[in-house]
């Protein structure tokens, strides 16, 4: 009798979703810390590149950073990387008022991004219209360009799109090159979140043996 069949997952994307210890406290003073840099600086979100939210060292973006840290080192774990991968984080925060949203990208020239949601709208405001509104969700895209084309049903190739509705104190972290938009906030009240960028301090222990 032929042994059983080997069933491989190929080219796997991991996307990391939790929720970090967080409580009331620690997301207000997130969001207080956040509005008052957004009213100095205008351009916080568009001009994400020009500073760096996580070297702050405000008591919450400390505890935050900290947790970030921590996060990449369970995916790293997870990925099973048995070597010293040295990281630094680059991060921004985003205020999303009534009908903002962040247009379909990726994240080049580093390693891993994620988001915290510090604060997300309960419910939205109650709009004419369509009625599949996800409004405040974030979707990420399968990176194998039409690989769905001859998928039928139940195979796990048939949706390019997978949509996550986030909750405050959650954090989610994937591969930077992955695409991914932020759907439009449809409430009165903000989506404030931190995003980042993992950025690798480079190793020649990080090439891959040929």
């Amino acid at each position: 009798m032929a042994d059983d069949p080997q069933f491989l997952t190929l080219w796997p994307t991991v996307l990391m979703r939790d929720r970090l210890p967080a409580d009331d406290t620690i997301n207000a003073a997130l969001a207080d810390e956040i509005v008052r840099v957004d009213a100095e600086r205008p351009d916080m979100t568009t001009g994400y590149l020009d500073d760096n939210l996580l070297a702050s060292e405000h008591p919450a973006l400390s505890w935050l950073r900290d947790c970030i840290n921590h996060a990449v080192m369970r995916y790293i774990d997870h990925s099973g990387i048995d070597y010293k991968v040295d990281w630094h984080l680059q991060g921004w925060a985003n205020i999303n008022r009534f009908g903002d949203y962040h247009n379909l990208h990726n994240h080049p020239h580093c390693w891993l991004s994620g988001t915290y949601y510090v604060s997300v709208p309960d419910s939205p405001v109650d709009l004419p219209g369509r009625a599949d509104h996800t409004p405040g969700a974030i979707s990420f895209f399968d990176p194998r360009g039409q690989a769905n084309m001859t998928a039928i049903k139940a195979d796990g190739q048939v949706d390019p799109e997978y949509r996550v509705q986030p909750r405050a104190g959650e954090i989610l972290l994937w591969p930077a090159f992955v695409h991914h938009l932020v759907h439009p906030n449809l409430s009165e009240e903000f989506r404030i979140s931190v995003s980042f960028n993992v950025v690798l301090r480079w190793s020649g222990t990080y090439l891959p043996d040929q």
